[in-house]
């Protein structure tokens, strides 16, 4: 059974499972000039998922959410904020005077989350994928559903000082792809490569400053063209898997070949997964989307119910702070890369 159609059973299982359970006596008014994503009449929760931005991870995650919710019978809309924190806080107080009985919301900005939580009132709030700053603000009203972003860089760093303990090399020289400045997942991204390779018996040595890329391909393409040619490198090291097709492109397009070296990801995403396969990507990690947004949707559900927020989910709760919900990274090689098509 293949990875992605497993999830989907899995999901569709636990949520079924639930559905005796989770007849609320929300409002279903969906929040003002949303996209409804499902409408299953007047008994249940009504909520609003709000994305930082459309890109192929985030869609994903909005379609798992969109089948908890129909199959949890929540009423859900979605917004995109453009990446805009303001667009944001807007669609937040939208929600909340629609009725709303809860937000999801995937942070522009990490710092902000505190805002979120005043403008949504009386509304239970989940941040989903992205992590706020400080996650001492979580409570009973405000969890987190998301994965462990130390351990998707620090998969990337073991595969790295795998491959470059075999050659027999220690002095590594990478150039990094690193996402918008300012979140979390970026930081934690970029860190914990770096200090697994370390820990693997790795001495990494920045080839070039880090291309703050923002997540996007067509930008990381272009930042990373000029260096390919002129700076000595070992490998290269993106916090996702859009910067490092963009890497991959950059190189071909050079007339270099991007198997010659490891160029490392993150996601899973289709593209990714493809690469992989081609060997163009050396590996990437599975950061789990339909999980995610079930999660998010599940967590939002108990919260209203009084429930622990991650029951009827198989995932677990961190061990310090029980209003944050992981769904766990795992790494993808041409070894297993099968198992995730």
């Amino acid at each position: 059974m293949k990875k992605r159609i497993f999830a989907g059973f899995v999901a569709s299982a636990m949520l079924t499972a639930m559905l005796a359970g989770c007849a609320g006596g929300g409002n279903d008014t969906a929040a003002q000039g949303a996209d409804t994503a499902s409408d299953n009449g007047d008994d249940g929760y009504s909520m609003t998922l709000i994305m930082s931005l459309r890109d192929e991870f985030l869609s994903a995650l909005e379609t798992g959410a969109k089948n908890a919710a129909d199959q949890l019978g929540v009423t859900l809309a979605t917004q995109d904020a453009q990446n805009d924190t303001s667009k944001l806080i807007q669609f937040i107080e939208s929600a909340r005077n629609a009725g709303d009985d809860a937000v999801l919301v995937n942070l522009v900005d990490a710092e902000t989350a505190q805002q979120c939580i005043d403008a949504a009132g009386d509304m239970k709030v989940v941040f989903v994928n992205r992590a706020p700053a400080d996650t001492s603000i979580l409570n009973e009203s405000a969890a987190f559903v998301g994965s462990d972003e130390m351990t998707s860089g620090g998969y990337q760093g073991d595969f790295l000082a795998e491959y470059f303990n075999e050659k027999g090399q220690t002095d590594v020289k990478y150039l990094m792809l690193q996402g918008t400045l300012g979140l979390v997942h970026t930081e934690q991204r970029s860190a914990s490569v770096i200090q697994h390779m370390k820990d693997g018996g790795l001495n990494p040595v920045e080839a070039a400053a880090p291309l703050v890329a923002d997540y996007d391909r067509a930008t990381a393409m272009d930042m990373i063209s000029p260096l390919l040619t002129t700076t000595d490198f070992d490998c290269i090291i993106a916090n996702n898997d859009a910067m490092a097709l963009g890497a991959v492109e950059a190189m071909t397009a050079q007339g270099l070949d991007p198997t010659s070296i490891p160029i490392v990801g993150i996601d899973a995403t289709v593209d990714g997964i493809q690469a992989v396969k081609d060997g163009t990507l050396a590996m990437t990690v599975f950061q789990d989307p339909n999980g995610q947004g079930l999660g998010a949707v599940q967590a939002a559900v108990n919260m209203l119910e009084g429930k622990a927020i991650n029951e009827g989910t198989e995932y677990e709760v961190d061990d310090e702070n029980a209003n944050i919900v992981w769904v766990p990274f795992e790494p993808v090689t041409p070894d297993n890369v099968a198992d995730y098509e």
